[in-house]
């Protein structure tokens, strides 16, 4: 494969302008451009790595590095061999590597020799769920990442929270695809009653025909139309065909909360064109919303009936069931305790340093 006619190369130079504000790093990413701006290897193939093994090289047999810039939390090596290039760029426990070189078929050889056994997958554990993370970064735009977490079967979980939101969740954990009439689930409640909680269960309960992704940033995403559109309707990121998925929004009052149309703009209207518009047409995508309003104060377009799978209000335990749950009915408010103060008071939390549960006021930590 012959490179680029030079008028075309010249159309774009490459200049490399250093000040103290660059980094090893950024030199290295410069230096790996120049091959593929000039056509010599006009062939890019790329792949993200989460959890690299350790000691995992991401070179191919053979390679001969160019440059290493190390540091705290990042690293770029460069390597060469015959015909191609390779940038590999780590930062904690995850990588990019990016191979050039004269033809395509060669770029996907070398990139899959680099990157062949790297990724750690632990040994997956009975309890164990995978869950998708979504996020912008700066430097890579949108970008999805996967956890195994460790997650309770809903038999483990049912006893922490209430008689009648059990009752509820019993009937959310026995979803199936059928059954989905509806692509909201609305979890709502004071802070602390274990909404989070649920929703790990249920991503353990569902895990058969459900892909469970956390969005990180929901603020940007109904503010950013090309990072919902990768979300919505973009690649699947290796779920099965046909398998649907929860998207996960926490802690979402200013979204949905009654003046949400005025002070969120376009925002409350893409969420709900994402569950029953145009744009969740064709797509198997269920929004799951936890926030801390009452639902009095929620929008609502957003509790409407036939809009919400699910609609569950996760509240404190009784006093009778937080004095079963510890076993004791020591340091148990007269209304009962939310999920976090039980857990406090099993840590050895006393009543004098653990608020009050009453009518009037909640307080906790978030589960």
């Amino acid at each position: 494969m012959s490179a680029m006619p030079d008028s075309f190369a010249s159309a774009l130079p490459i200049r490399l302008t250093l000040d103290d504000g660059d980094s090893p790093s950024d030199v290295v990413d410069a230096l790996f451009l120049g091959r593929f701006a000039n056509g010599e290897q006009p062939y890019a193939r790329n792949t993200s790595i989460d959890r690299v093994k350790a000691g995992a090289t991401l070179l191919p047999p053979g390679a001969t590095v160019l440059r290493n810039a190390g540091g705290d939390d990042r690293s770029a090596t460069l390597a060469e061999g015959e015909g191609w290039t390779l940038l590999a760029s780590r930062w904690s426990r995850n990588a990019d590597v990016t191979v050039i070189a004269t033809t395509p078929d060669l770029a996907a050889e070398v990139l899959a020799l680099a990157t062949d056994g790297a990724k750690d997958e632990p040994e997956p554990q009975p309890e164990d769920v995978t869950m998708g993370f979504w996020y912008v970064s700066p430097n890579r735009g949108p970008h999805r990442t996967t956890r195994r977490i460790s997650a309770r079967s809903w038999e483990e979980a049912r006893p922490d929270y209430t008689a009648p939101v059990a009752g509820a969740l019993d009937r959310l954990m026995k979803v199936t695809p059928d059954d989905v009439a509806g692509r909201l689930l609305l979890l709502h409640g004071p802070p602390g009653t274990g909404k989070t909680s649920a929703l790990r269960t249920l991503a353990r309960a569902w895990r058969d025909w459900c892909q469970v992704d956390c969005v990180l940033d929901p603020e940007r995403l109904f503010n950013d139309v090309g990072y919902l559109m990768n979300i919505a309707i973009g690649e699947d990121d290796g779920t099965e065909e046909g398998r649907w998925r929860l998207l996960l929004l926490e802690d979402c009052d200013e979204l949905i909360r009654g003046e949400a149309k005025h002070t969120a703009g376009q925002a409350l209207s893409r969420l709900l064109n994402l569950t029953d518009g145009l744009l969740g047409q064709g797509r198997n995508v269920l929004v799951g919303v936890t926030t801390n309003e009452d639902l009095e104060r929620l929008h609502p377009a957003v509790v409407r009936p036939g809009r919400c799978l699910a609609r569950i209000e996760v509240g404190p335990l009784t006093r009778e069931e937080s004095a079963a749950w510890l076993g004791t009915d020591e340091g148990v408010g007269r209304e009962g305790n939310s999920l976090a103060e039980l857990y406090a008071l099993r840590r050895g939390a006393g009543p004098a340093s653990l608020p009050r549960q009453d009518a009037s006021a909640t307080a906790g930590l978030y589960l």
